[in-house]
């Protein structure tokens, strides 16, 4: 059955579930618990965390129609602002328009580190390190069986040379953590590994870690959107087109815009990052690492023109080493459903999906940006805002949106003034 989701956004909080249950997206049991807004327990949220005192609710919504290798996805976004909903929406029925999103995994293995110190003959202690490669390997796979069973386990090794004001000898673990994002997975092994390294190096270990500068496990997404989808009028659509084309130059031109550039595409990739259970500050920190790999702060997206067919092409790689087991993902009930909406996707498909939307939420914001302007969005959000902080019921707060951006006059008094007077 073909999914209808036309005014979607426009629809009550009920007929949105209601559209959910007819189209079937979620098991019973699942759409259930939505419909209850059964949120994590007390004692689960207790035994997850320290000093537990209550939890934190966020609002839970859905961008529809994210197409990904002619996948149709139904993506949960977890996030306060309602314009990157309304952002990633727009973008991704625009893209599905064009024809979706091509998404690849180029790799999927997390690297680790022991840092070695105090070795007196660095490159003897490298080549004695490196010719024990294949039982440095088995030692670490014995370390953690349970993921060797799992068809996953420890696939390389190599060391470098640090030089600094301590010089150390730094040796890489390359481990293949199939579903699991693998933390606690490779910090385990390295721990493993760091007495044999200490006797091999004749040094000190520092300490044995994760990276979250996770370059094995790079992903993909890219697009191609005709200028007739940017505009209506032809010469408009291609001068939108050649903006944002430019809009890509100037934030790897400068760092300033490139901050903001690439907020913007996290402002969708950690809204999914927090639906699905995953840890978003590590994947921001590998994002960002990533975004200076070259010696200089760039933008994340780039976007350029294909004239010939007339079409505004979009690409994006990033390091994505998500999850879909291990963490908090199976105790979460609203994690759990998150998965369920998407399809239960693997490690890898979920990658692919969380790079394709940073994309769209990407693009939504370059069109807004060098068209109608970012502020138009932002001023309604505010507007509305204002009208719940005034105390506005439920029917009022859309008559004072209006009112206070007809008005262009945006704090608590005068909302409070205009609500008084909406209401005499």
């Amino acid at each position: 059955m073909k999914l209808s989701w036309n005014g979607f956004s426009k629809k009550s909080y009920q007929e949105r579930l209601e559209l959910l249950r007819a189209q079937a997206l979620l098991s019973p049991e699942k759409q259930m618990s939505l419909e209850q807004d059964e949120q994590i327990s007390l004692a689960v949220a207790d035994q997850l965390s320290e000093n537990v005192v209550g939890t934190f609710s966020l609002p839970y919504s859905i961008i529809p129609e994210l197409l990904v290798n002619g996948q149709d996805y139904t993506v949960p976004y977890v996030t306060e602002e309602p314009s990157v909903v309304a952002a990633a929406s727009y973008a991704s029925k625009i893209i599905k328009r064009a024809g979706g999103f091509t998404a690849q995994v180029h790799e999927r293995q997390m690297i680790g580190q022991v840092a070695l110190y105090q070795v007196a003959e660095p490159e003897k202690a490298q080549e004695k390190i490196a010719n024990k490669k294949a039982e440095l390997l088995e030692l670490a796979n014995q370390a953690y069986p349970s993921i060797v069973k799992r068809s996953g386990g420890a696939r390389d090794l190599h060391v470098e040379q640090i030089k600094g004001e301590t010089d150390f000898l730094v040796v890489y673990l390359h481990v293949d953590t199939q579903e699991a994002m693998g933390a606690n997975m490779l910090n385990t092994m390295l721990e493993a590994l760091k007495p044999v390294l200490e006797e091999l190096s004749q040094g000190q270990s520092l300490m044995g870690i994760l990276s979250n500068y996770a370059t094995d496990s790079l992903v993909t997404a890219s697009c191609r959107i005709a200028f007739r989808y940017l505009s209506p009028q032809r010469d408009q659509g291609r001068e939108i087109a050649e903006k944002i084309a430019l809009a890509s130059q100037f934030a790897q031109a400068d760092p300033y815009r490139a901050a903001t550039h690439n907020k913007g595409i996290f402002n969708g990739i950690d809204a999914i990052l927090i639906a699905t259970g995953n840890d978003w500050r590590a994947i921001e920190a590998g994002a960002h690492a990533f975004a200076s790999r070259d010696g200089r702060y760039q933008g994340l997206s780039r976007w350029s023109l294909d004239r010939d067919t007339e079409e505004l092409v979009g690409e994006m790689t990033l390091p994505m080493p998500v999850a879909t087991k291990g963490g908090s993902i199976g105790l979460n009930p609203r994690v759990a459903l998150s998965h369920e909406l998407l399809g239960n996707p693997s490690a890898k498909e979920l990658a692919q999906i969380i790079v394709s939307i940073g994309l769209a939420q990407n693009f939504a914001a370059l069109k807004a940006l060098v068209s109608t302007g970012i502020q138009q969005g932002h001023m309604k959000l505010q507007a509305k805002s204002l009208a719940l902080l005034a105390g506005a019921s439920e029917s009022e707060v859309a008559p004072l949106v209006e009112r206070l951006i007809a008005e262009k006059t945006f704090n608590l008094e005068t909302a409070q003034r205009y609500l008084e007077n909406l209401r005499s």
